[in-house]
């Protein structure tokens, strides 16, 4: 029996890259280029030529994860599954963080702005491969 091989780190997951899901408007990803140029990311609807819109969460995980690529979504039913079912096959993926409308609305742009320059700041240098977050405002 060979011995198991720790998974591979996703490319770049020790600076932080984000990739906004379909539950959170394009206007962050503006918001957050105009504030933090510097800050990369991809709302889902522009990366990859929107071709990830309505796909496979698993699709979805692995190609940000070659990407290094942080998924940002208010996905709570469909995502932890995916992870789950990941962390057991010994998969890696670039980090999610998780948003709960009742901490921010998906309404409130400037929020979710803010709540991720913040996070930027405070942990943007950090490593993020299979990092779990719950944003905070």
């Amino acid at each position: 029996m060979r011995p198991k091989l720790p998974p591979e780190k996703p490319r770049s997951a020790d600076v932080l890259k984000l990739l906004l899901d379909e539950h959170i408007s394009p206007d962050v990803a503006d918001g957050l280029r105009r504030r933090n140029p510097t800050l990369v990311v991809r709302h889902i609807a522009e990366w990859e030529g929107g071709d990830f819109l309505g796909r496979d969460d698993s699709a979805c995980l692995q190609r940000a994860s070659k990407q290094g690529l942080t998924l940002v979504t208010y996905d709570r039913r469909t995502i932890p599954p995916v992870l789950k079912t990941w962390a057991e096959e010994g998969r890696s993926h670039a980090g999610v963080v998780f948003i709960d409308e009742k901490t921010i609305s998906p309404a409130d742009i400037g929020g979710l702005v803010s709540a991720l320059k913040k996070l930027k700041k405070e942990t943007g240098r950090g490593d993020w491969t299979n990092r779990i977050y719950f944003l905070r405002r």
